[in-house]
């Protein structure tokens, strides 16, 4: 069933090279980003598309972790992003 808002919690992985984002509920959902602000933006729009993805095709989408269920190490952060998938829909079927 599609909702219209999903929240799911993201590893962001701050490195020399940038910042590595990686969404553990969603195999293969990753993105990155130079800066703090460009790796959020960035993981809205990973997290969007997969979502979409996964609406149509009907696949099964989970459900999203604790924070207290997440393991990470020095230099990752873990927060949640949420995304409005009534209008990304209408951008990507428009």
């Amino acid at each position: 069933m599609k909702k219209d808002r999903y929240i799911y919690p993201v590893i962001f992985d701050d490195d020399s090279d940038g910042i590595s984002v990686e969404f553990p509920d969603l195999p293969g959902c990753f993105t990155c980003g130079d800066t703090e602000e460009e790796a959020l933006q960035m993981a809205k729009e990973a997290l969007a598309l997969h979502l979409y993805g996964l609406e149509q095709e009907n696949e099964v989408i989970p459900e999203p972790s604790k924070l207290s269920d997440i393991p990470y190490k020095n230099n990752k952060t873990v927060v949640f992003i949420e995304v409005w998938m009534p209008t990304f829909r209408h951008e990507m079927e428009a």
